[in-house]
């Protein structure tokens, strides 16, 4: 059978949506990315928020009204477990998040049943550790899970309900899934969970990432590895020392913030600590380290007052790389019956206002590497020779890139490759140099 996957969401929904992929092709179908001739078109969706929520809903419409027999995955049916099903009764079958590794039997069955419905009133994630994934994007980097599930309880936050409890895998089957990404010509593996600093905690009795790193690090033939998601408290001097101390290790971490302010912080019910302590010690400890985070505006209560420590705090730290959502309000989370809720017109005025910000210092930090060599990950090249790369103070789809020329055009360049750039000139977002 001819199978089509639409992945919508995160990064962690692309591995599952690999894995459903995998498994599949295990079982003898064809997989496409095409749903023009598909049999079948399965869905993975996300939740998140609501806008994600309708961007899946739009795919799940469009492909019934094409006449496609469509399956319904992950985070939108965990979500609205009785009423996905009475919404859309021309859904085939519904898997909910705990339920992934059942795609096979699934479509075996669903010439035969009316709809099959899948959904564990309480999920709990698990991989596929039997099943090598198929990949269904193609690039110098590829994501590897090594948790799903969270243990926080952050006000804004659907996901401990739509993923379940914090679900660690063992070391050992990660670093075989990183040992075939390497032999598979993957140049740069991107480290991701829900929370990557929880890692272990619930096999090993205690956080393990910086122990996990140390073993992917021993991997001779691996190139770079990236870590994304990480938690502000989880943020250990041992962690710190792992990166510092290995090259195969990018200078870089992902630590969604969310605020500045201690009021919004503990309504969000996030560490509500001095932040700006933290990134000190990070910076001091490795200087040439990329910070990247997010922060959301517009949470119930937060004040003028709050936004302006937000944008002083943002002035001041000058992030590497950055990013704002507008709170967007979601059943099933704690936030959503707080009181005091922002308009949208200011949340709006306010994301507009921390990004026009953010451009200035973007703009700043990247001239300031102009005349400077920086490593870079070669993405692709184009026919007129112009090489598109990533340095790596950027990871795939969310960060900037760099476009690179070559001094000397009899240079051999593929995609993949971990070069070394001189910088030549910069815009706000992504720059432009040289390859000696």
């Amino acid at each position: 059978m001819k199978i089509a996957i639409i992945n919508h969401g995160c990064a962690k929904n692309l591995v599952d949506s690999e894995l459903m992929a995998g498994s599949l092709a295990k079982n003898g179908h064809r997989i496409t990315l095409d749903e023009t001739n598909a049999d079948v078109v399965l869905i993975n969706t996300c939740s998140f928020i609501h806008d994600a929520e309708t961007e899946s809903i739009q795919s799940i419409v469009k492909m019934i009204d094409e006449g496609k027999k469509v399956i319904v995955t992950g985070c939108l049916p965990q979500k609205y477990r009785e009423e996905l099903k009475k919404a859309l009764p021309e859904v085939k079958a519904f898997l909910g998040t705990s339920e992934l590794d059942k795609i096979g039997d699934v479509v075996n069955k669903i010439a035969e049943e009316n709809q099959i419905y899948e959904v564990a009133k309480t999920p709990h994630y698990h991989y596929f550790e039997d099943v090598e994934r198929q990949q269904i994007t193609v690039g110098a980097s590829s994501y590897l899970k090594i948790a799903d599930g969270c243990d926080c309880e952050c006000g804004y936050c659907i996901i401990p309900k739509l993923r379940g409890k914090a679900v660690s895998r063992p070391i050992e089957n990660i670093i075989d899934e990183a040992k075939k990404l390497t032999k598979k010509g993957v140049s740069e593996i991107i480290l991701i969970a829900q929370d990557t600093t929880a890692y272990g905690k619930d096999l090993y009795g205690e956080p393990s990432l910086a122990k996990l790193l140390s073993e992917l690090c021993k991997i001779e033939d691996l190139g770079r590895l990236r870590i994304m998601y990480t938690y502000p408290s989880g943020i250990t001097d041992e962690l710190l020392d792992v990166i510092k101390n290995n090259d195969k290790i990018f200078n870089y971490i992902d630590i969604p913030l969310q605020h500045s302010s201690p009021n919004v912080l503990k309504a969000m019910r996030r560490p509500a600590f001095d932040y700006r302590e933290l990134i000190n010690k990070i910076r001091n400890k490795i200087p040439d380290i990329a910070l990247r985070t997010t922060f959301i505006v517009g949470y119930p209560g937060e004040t003028e007052e709050d936004f302006e420590h937000l944008k002083k705090f943002i002035e001041d730290i000058k992030f590497d790389r950055l990013g704002v959502f507008e709170y967007s309000r979601e059943k099933g989370t704690y936030s959503y019956d707080l009181p005091n809720r922002v308009p949208a017109k200011i949340k709006h005025k306010r994301k507009n206002c921390l990004m026009k910000l953010q451009k200035s210092i973007s703009k700043q930090i990247n001239e300031n590497l102009v005349g400077k060599k920086i490593e870079c990950i070669v993405e692709y090249i184009t026919d007129d020779g112009v090489v598109t790369a990533r340095t790596y103070k950027d990871a795939p789809e969310v960060d900037g890139l760099i476009y690179l020329t070559l001094k000397n055009p009899e240079t051999d360049i593929v995609p993949g490759d971990i070069i070394i750039a001189t910088v030549t000139k910069a815009d706000a977002y992504d720059l432009y140099g040289v390859i000696e």
